[in-house]
This record gives C-alpha cells, structure tokens and sequence, in this order.
C-alpha cells in the first residue's frame, strides 16, 4: 500500500457503518498501596487510592472503532440492574447506537474487579452470568441483528464465552452475513471453531490457535500446520493468527500464508493488541481492501498498541505518523509504470508534488545520495527510474552495469528518501515522463535546459525543471578505475 491509499482508507472511516456483537461488560480497576498484613487473615490490605470503571470484553472493540472516527452500533444482552444501565450509558455517552442491546432480568451484567497495588494485581473478582441465553432472548437478539445488516458495513463478533453468542446466535449472524456479502470478522473463544464455521475470518493468538487446533506452535512449521487447519475446519475466508510481539500471520483459502512482523519500537503491553487487530482488519474489509493491505494496516496498528502500556486504542493519526516513518517494504516502493500512473493520481489529488529523476545508479556512492537527497527537498514525492540492465548497455557499453538491475532497484529503493523505483527499458525516459507526468524533472548540473529530455512536456503542463550540482570527485566510473589500477 503507498502512504495516499492508507490517507484514504483513514478519510473513509468515519462514513463505515459497522455492528459490533458479543460479551459487553465492565472493567473496574481499583488502585492503592498496601504495607500492612489483615488482622483478621493472613492477607494484605489494600489502601485504595483511585479507581475506574471503563468498558470491557466486546467494548474494548468498540473502543478502536470509535477511536478511529468509525459508526457504531451493538447488539448484546445485559443484565437488568445497575451495571447493565451504566455499561449502556458509556456507550451512549461515546457515541454508540444502542438501540440493539437488550436487557434480560434472568442474567447479570458481568463486571470483572481487579484490585492493584504497587503496580501489581493483587486479586480479580468476577461478578457476571456464564449460562446460555434462553432461546425466546436469543431470537430477539437474532432479530435485532438481522435487522441491521442491511444498513452496515461489517460485522465484528467478539466472544468472551459469556453465553450472548449461542451456536444458534452465530450461526444465524454468520449466514445472513453471507447472504448479504456483509464481513463477519471474529474474535473466537475455546477450542471449538467448528461454531465460527463460514465466517469470513477469525482473529485467534498463538497460544488460542495452538490450543483448538490441537498442534503445539513451537516454530515457524507448527504454526503454518495450526494455521491451515484451522482455515479449513472454520471453512474461512482467512484467517489472521497474532503472534504479540513477533506480529501476524494471514493464512489464505487458496492456500497462501503471508507473515507480518511487528514494527513497535518497543514492547510494552500486549493486552488489548488483538481488539485493534479485530478492528482494523474488519475496517480494512468494509473499506474493500484486499486481506492483504486490511492485515497490513491491522499490523502497523498492532505495532503501536503494544508500545504503549495498559489496553489501548490508536488513532488515525498515529497510524498515518507510524505507516510514514516506517514507509514501505522495500520491494513494494518498486513499481511498474502502469501502477506508478495510477499512484501518482492519488498523490497528486492529495495536493503533493510528484518530483522525478533518471539514472543508471550503478555502484550507489555518497554523489548519488546527496543528488538524490537533495531532488526529493523539492517536493513531495520523489520517482526515480532507473535504466534496466540492457539500457545500460547500450549506454555504456558491454562491461555494464556492474550490479544487475532487479539488485539496484532494491538498494535505491531501500534510500529513505525514494519513494518510488520504475525501471525502464528505453534509449530515455521520455514515454515514462510522459506516462507519470512530475510536476518537477531534476538532472545533473551537467546537462544544460535544452539537452534535456522530457523539459517541453513537463513545462508544458505547468511543471519545472531543476538541475543539482554533483559532489565533486564522486562517480561510479572513477572507483571502477580505482579498482582496476590497484589490481
């Protein structure tokens, strides 16, 4: 993916419509010291300093989603007290549709208390009903569901194994997903994946994988094994196996895997890393992305969340910030002219300035660096193209290149600032001028504005041409001649 196709994913999110389905509860975390042993029990008091009641379970997918600017509604059951009417007013209160969430007096809304001290957990209470729903709740719950699809883009099932997703709830869910073309993405629970059969992908971790496949993921072979089992016992579209700090996995029905590692700085806290994996790929699907560029930006997502310490959310902007430093695999910045065309659109409607320079750039020394470095000030996209190997040849004749052109592409497109490597085969670069249409052609201070080629078309649709000094004493023909004179 380039840096204006993720610019326009992120501009379509606040228009997606998605339908968010499962375990809603609420997290308390109650914060204090403790330096003292209960009289009364051999058990620490805790001083209780602060505390914080936020959403949990499906709700943390929910949080991604808002974060992101997305629409959101929620179909759930809760518990018909005081917990269940605050759970709803968080969500109101964060902009969420609940008009599908209903309250059932048989169940209790789960609420899980973790009591910290010192920076550790000290003790969890879970307050919260387990039992399946009755069936006259599930087909409410069904109906309300149903009543939605029509109207969203995606739909995440987040299931904690509460008892609000009942093999009768998804099986319903995912078949009029099916019917409708709308995305059933899920967050799975337990080791039987039988019951997600014909989603459109699951979301397991490592050690959730391992466990309902029955194959202990030891290394890169058992964890291909695991993952293809599981594609085909869920009868998936994919599936997307995370692997915390290591990154992800995206296995195929065609048979394709694709693994994708994690680029966080540093890693702090892998809690909450997969609701953002769950939000971003099912964003990514709703926005018609293909599986692959939907993982990839779930990925540079993951990759933030676990820099940060505590269950987080991650914004527009930083996934923009992170997807600019850390650009793109160096194989995807080389492009064909046909597919450049069509990126440069894009660039262009995005107000940036396309700025294009030509060369053989056999033997990469510190000359070319700084021509380079210093034609991409000039605006904002920097295309390079660079001669393939027989136009070299017919260049500089029959010893040339020294380095083959598939080996030069890759080191120019490994330089931060190239953007984009287009090899072409002419005797110039006219046709891919013509083809790309810069808004700036930068050439050597040798040339001289009229030898240049490409100069009348670029400045005939309003673009300029620059010329860059060279650093003296630097050429790829001087150290061939260093090397010969010291054989």
């Amino acid at each position: 993916m380039t840096e204006d196709q993720i610019q326009d994913f992120m501009e379509m999110l606040p228009q997606l419509q998605t339908l968010v389905v499962g375990d809603l509860m609420l997290d308390e975390y109650l914060w204090g010291k403790t330096g003292r042993i209960s009289p009364e029990a051999p058990v620490p008091v805790v001083d209780i300093s602060q505390d914080d009641l936020r959403l949990g379970g499906a709700g943390n997918v929910v949080n991604n989603l808002r974060a992101l600017g997305c629409q959101v509604q929620v179909c759930s059951v809760l518990g018909d007290d005081a917990d269940g009417r605050h759970l709803l007013q968080q969500l109101e209160q964060a902009g969420v549709d609940v008009a599908g969430a209903l309250f059932d007096v048989d169940r209790k809304t789960s609420r899980k208390t973790r009591i910290l001290a010192s920076n550790q957990q000290m003790l969890r209470i879970d307050r919260e009903s387990r039992l399946p729903l009755g069936r006259e709740i599930e087909e409410q719950l069904v109906a309300e569901i149903v009543a939605r699809l029509d109207s969203v883009d995606v739909v995440f099932v987040s299931d904690y194994g509460k008892g609000v997703l009942t093999d009768y709830v998804l099986s319903c869910v995912i078949q009029a997903g099916r019917k409708r073309s709308v995305p059933v993405v899920v967050d799975p629970k337990g080791v039987d994946y039988r019951r997600y059969r014909g989603a459109t992908l699951l979301t397991p971790n490592r050690s959730e994988a391992s466990e309902a496949s029955g194959v202990k993921i030891e290394d890169y072979d058992s964890l291909a094994v695991a993952g293809k089992k599981l594609l085909e016992l869920a009868d998936l579209d994919a599936l997307v196996l995370t692997r915390s700090e290591e990154g992800m996995s995206l296995f195929l029905r065609q048979g394709d895997q694709i693994d994708l590692p994690t680029r966080a700085q540093e890693v702090f806290d892998v809690s909450g890393a997969g609701d953002t994996v769950l939000a971003l790929v099912g964003i990514g699907l709703a926005a018609k992305l293909s599986l692959k560029q939907a993982a990839t930006v779930a990925n540079i997502a993951a990759g933030i969340v676990v820099g940060k310490v505590g269950t987080s959310t991650v914004s527009c902007r930083e996934i923009m910030q992170a997807f600019s430093q850390n650009s793109l695999p160096e194989e995807n910045k080389i492009q064909t002219a046909q597919n450049l065309s069509k990126i440069l659109n894009h660039t262009r409607n995005h107000g940036k300035k396309v700025v294009f320079t030509n060369g053989c750039f056999d033997l990469l020394h510190a000359g070319h660096v700084s021509y380079l470095q210093r034609a991409r000030e000039l605006g904002d996209v920097l295309v390079v193209g660079l001669n393939t190997d027989l136009s070299v040849q017919r260049l500089k004749g029959p010893t040339r290149p020294l380095v083959n052109e598939k080996d030069r592409a890759l080191v120019m497109a490994a330089l931060a600032c190239v953007s984009y490597v287009v090899l072409f085969d002419e005797e110039t670069p006219l046709e891919l001028i013509q083809m790309l249409r810069p808004d700036v052609l930068v050439k050597g201070a040798d040339y001289t504005p009229e030898t240049i080629v490409g100069r009348a078309e670029v400045e005939s649709w309003g673009g300029v041409v620059k010329l860059i000094e060279f650093v003296q004493g630097r050429s790829t023909t001087g150290i061939v001649e260093k090397i010969r004179n010291q054989k």
